[in-house]
């Protein structure tokens, strides 16, 4: 566990000061086997010192690779620089054996040089491409905690299994203002509580989309800023509560971002892996509850599905607000007792998430604000949203589902408080989730903001309105907004 902390460190300190998302040994490495492709055309005095430096740096880097855990992007690496080695070398142990030594042509050498350095230089292009996730650090005045519960509700049957005995179960991850942490108490896995179940989740979520597990195996290596059961801060009095549903077959961590910096300015949240949606959920006993819903191809049925799955996951983020009461009353022995303000709520999603989560707020009114990251509003749009809501999106092209717009603005207009749009430029859909992180920065997959900006970009803006919304802070939350897109205010005078 300390190695692999150690690591992740490694490949934070790496990308400041370089962007190659690479640690200080796999940069090592990689030099090396380009000093061994260049040694060869050195002047000949230079090659016998570069070759054996280069070699001795390249072996020793790799070494320790192999014994703290090699990434895949390293294997070109590995390979240009076997296919360099006999020719480096070969000069150097004919010479120590007597015979004379043999060089090929320049002409007939450059061709294999390229393909090695073509082959070298492709591990820091996929080093980049797929890199190690490294979590902005949060800004609020507040360390970040961290604990997963599972909890499961009495009163509803499990529709996604045919056991009648089987009730709804959902595991939950709670982020929260916490004390400082000494620098060596280790910080929490990305994806799960162990490296184990980062790399089931990973590998669920790379399935998801058809891609091979291996392509993301480094954001299983990833930690974050929280700490797992940190103590709870001493200020901060009583902290309000923010739910979240991830988008359609995520996880209860892809936004984990996000929620490290809301709680970080003094919130609680409350993210939900809703069981058989969500790609892969291990549970305490250790099974693993894989997601059974998935696309028909027929977009008037998907959307008939869809609206189905979104009034379970909504009825999830009710129960979820039932058990955090309980918890603030005592009822769950837990760090958060007496600290929740469950009389300050918002509801937020991604995706259907979003859309779960204007759901929660028309079935529950203890939901104060909703905020829906460019979630399609599936299901009905009665009775009309009393609560004040905050939808970001994408920006609308003819490739996005038509009936998008007109339906989220139909939503939005017949709310009867102060409801807010705003379009992102440069935005994609996973640009409101930890995807910009660890994706290709290919703007049809994450957008064209940069690994930097779209986290801050999302929490800027939300954290802006659940401070006017739950807090009631003085805040120019249209002028926050309008500086980071195309904002349009639908208030409620005006939907009449």
């Amino acid at each position: 566990m300390r190695q692999r902390r150690s690591s992740a460190e490694y490949c934070q300190v790496t990308e400041i000061i370089t962007g190659l998302h690479m640690s200080p040994l796999e940069i090592l490495a990689v030099l090396g086997a380009v000093a061994l492709v260049v040694a060869r055309w050195l002047p000949p005095a230079a090659r016998p010192r570069v070759t054996i430096a280069a070699g001795a740096v390249f072996l020793l880097s790799t070494i320790l690779l192999i014994v703290t855990g090699i990434r895949w992007q390293l294997l070109p690496v590995l390979a240009g620089a076997a296919f360099a080695a006999p020719f480096a070398f070969s000069p150097l142990v004919r010479r120590r054996t007597g015979r004379p030594a043999w060089r090929a042509r320049w002409w007939l050498a450059l061709p294999g040089a390229l393909a090695c350095v073509g082959l070298i230089t492709t591990g820091p292009v996929a080093a980049w491409g797929f890199p190690v996730p490294v979590f902005p650090k949060p800004t609020g005045d507040f360390a970040v905690g961290t604990r997963v519960v599972q909890w499961t509700d009495p009163s509803r049957p499990e529709t996604f299994t045919a056991d009648q005995d089987d009730r709804r179960t959902v595991v939950v991850q709670l982020w929260y203002p916490a004390q400082n942490s000494p620098a060596d108490v280790p910080r929490a896995q990305y994806l799960g509580r162990t490296e184990d179940e980062a790399r089931t989740v990973s590998a669920a979520l790379a399935g998801g989309v058809g891609l091979p597990a291996f392509l993301v195996d480094g954001v299983a290596r990833a930690h974050t800023h929280s700490v797992f059961d940190a103590p709870v801060a001493d200020g901060g009095g009583r902290f309000p509560v923010v739910l979240f549903s991830p988008g359609a077959n995520g996880v209860r961590t892809q936004n984990t971002a996000w929620a490290e910096e809301v709680a970080g300015h003094g919130y609680v949240v409350a993210a939900v892996d809703h069981l058989y949606d969500s790609a892969a959920v291990v549970l305490t006993d250790g099974r693993t509850i894989t997601a059974q819903t998935a696309s028909t191809g027929d977009q008037d049925e998907d959307h008939r599905l869809a609206a189905d799955w979104t009034a379970i996951r909504a009825a999830d983020l009710g129960f979820v607000l039932t058990r955090l009461e309980g918890l603030d009353r005592g009822e769950d022995a837990g760090p958060l007792t007496g600290r929740l303000d469950t009389g300050r709520v918002a509801a937020t999603g991604h995706s259907m998430g979003g859309a779960a989560a204007l759901q929660a707020a028309r079935q529950d009114r203890r939901v104060d604000a909703v905020i829906d990251l460019d979630g399609y509003p599936h299901g009905p749009t009665a009775p009309s949203l009393d609560q004040p809501t905050l939808a970001l999106t994408q920006a609308i092209t003819p490739a996005t589902d038509q009936r998008y717009l007109p339906r989220l603005t139909e939503v939005l207009e017949l709310g009867t408080a102060t409801n807010y749009r705003l379009t992102v430029p440069g935005a994609a859909h996973l640009t409101f989730m930890d995807g910009a992180l660890y994706l290709p920065p290919v703007s049809s997959i994450v957008g064209s903001l940069g690994r930097t900006a779209s986290p801050r970009v999302v929490a800027t803006t939300t954290l802006a309105f659940l401070d006017t919304v739950l807090r009631e802070e003085s805040v120019d939350l249209a002028g926050v907004l309008s500086a980071h897109g195309d904002l349009t205010v639908h208030h409620p005078d005006q939907n009449r």
